[in-house]
């Protein structure tokens, strides 16, 4: 930097992703972030944010901080064993986040229930879901993608999955909608606890369909692989089952509304994209790192905090305190990608960090893209000349990400 750090201007004046500014162009405001240093306090979230990729893959890589929501100093009490609820015994007892071992331990003996075949088997599950959803909108002259289409793909991916009859949908669907908050102690505790209680019913539904599917396993199902690995290992058990889902609930719920939108909106401004785009579910794989890219809706990353008073990239870092790592501040970068403006959906990631890096790499990676692809190959299968009515209106509101008011298409079919 060619200025000290006692003249620099406040980050917080250069740095605002809730600002219409950020929503319509964040690429001014992420450079000002990542030249400001390798760690960077800012006061608006109480947290310092990691802005360099060595530094960010050396963290997911060596784990030195904590991953566990309850290490954070504005955290809500961490609950006594004794008092648990079913929802604080899967996300406290057994939880991916806090125990680096048993995470390592989860992700190795549970990847064949990730495989290749188990996701093409949900996509068949999934797919006479998504036909429904298109066939309940018909042949209209306009439609709103994000109500009629995106907000439902959640819950249709994890009840298809995990294979659990109509009848709990409703319960099912409501803690789609609401789990991202039952950590998020800036909401009000009466919602916080809500959710909960919506993830506890959850939970009682999950068991029941446990339990029927001991008795009727299912070849190539996911939740039968689960219960098939349950059998051969001591250290992996139902808990670790009913986890697993909800972890997958929690990591698609939000993210994949975001990426719906912002997959339809990316390829539609740039249709000349959408052929190389959906021409293989390996080909979409390497778009949608593409589309996340070149669509800048990140706001604050991957959240971690320090376990102890620590130095940290030259900073004093107290415990508690939490650390956003912040890859997406390099999207727009072009001393990380030529041309960053344009979107190139056969652009080559080495590595790709999308979803995460090395021990922390996101194990649902796979089934998130792959329901992408299945509901935007339907899309333009049968709305081959699909474009936008108007370009959509950011909604400033969404803590974690840029999202669109609404996203109305022109079916254009006369």
């Amino acid at each position: 930097m060619s200025q000290s750090a006692s003249t620099l201007p406040p980050i917080e004046t250069l740095f605002d992703p809730n600002s219409k500014a950020y929503s319509e162009n964040p690429t001014p405001q992420c450079l000002a972030m990542a030249a400001r240093g390798p760690l960077v306090w800012y006061a608006p979230w109480q947290a310092w944010i990691m802005t360099q990729m060595p530094d960010i893959m050396d963290c997911w890589k060596r784990e030195y901080l904590s991953s566990d929501f309850y290490d954070w100093e504005f955290a809500p009490p961490r609950p006594t064993e004794e008092n648990w609820n079913k929802f604080e015994k899967a996300l406290v007892g057994h939880s991916l986040l806090a125990d680096p071992d048993h995470h390592r331990l989860v992700r190795r003996i549970t990847s064949p229930a990730f495989s290749r075949n188990v996701v093409e088997n949900i996509q068949r599950q999934i797919e006479p879901h998504v036909k429904r959803l298109f066939d309940d909108i018909g042949t209209p002259e306009s439609f709103d993608y994000i109500t009629e289409i995106a907000e439902h793909i959640p819950f249709i991916s994890i009840t298809a999955m995990v294979g659990i009859p109509e009848k709990y949908w409703p319960e099912m669907k409501r803690v789609t909608q609401t789990f991202t908050e039952t950590w998020n102690p800036t909401i009000s505790e009466e919602r916080r606890l809500r959710a909960q209680e919506h993830s506890n019913k959850a939970i009682d539904i999950l068991q029941v369909v446990i339990a029927e599917r001991r008795e009727n396993p299912q070849e190539g199902d996911f939740l039968s692989a689960l219960l098939k690995i349950e059998a051969e290992n001591d250290s992996f058990n139902e808990w670790d089952v009913i986890t697993l889902i909800l972890a997958l609930i929690g990591a698609g719920a939000d993210t994949t509304l975001i990426a719906q939108q912002w997959s339809v909106y990316a390829l539609l401004k740039n249709p000349d994209q959408i052929p190389a785009a959906l021409e293989s579910a390996d080909a979409f794989s390497n778009a949608f790192s593409e589309i996340s890219r070149w669509s800048g809706n990140s706001k604050m990353g991957f959240a971690r905090y320090a376990p102890s008073d620590m130095q940290l990239l030259g900073q004093d870092v107290k415990k508690g305190q939490m650390v956003l790592m912040m890859p997406h501040l390099k999207d727009h970068d072009p001393s990380y990608f030529d041309s960053p403006e344009k979107l190139d959906v056969k652009r080559k990631f080495e590595p790709d960090v999308l979803f995460g890096y090395g021990p922390r790499f996101c194990i649902g990676a796979a089934l998130a893209k792959r329901q992408l692809y299945l509901t935007l190959g339907e899309m333009f299968k049968r709305f081959p000349n699909i474009s936008l009515a108007e370009e959509p209106e950011r909604d400033l509101e969404d803590h974690n990400a840029v999202v669109f008011k609404r996203l109305i298409l022109n079916t254009n079919l006369k």
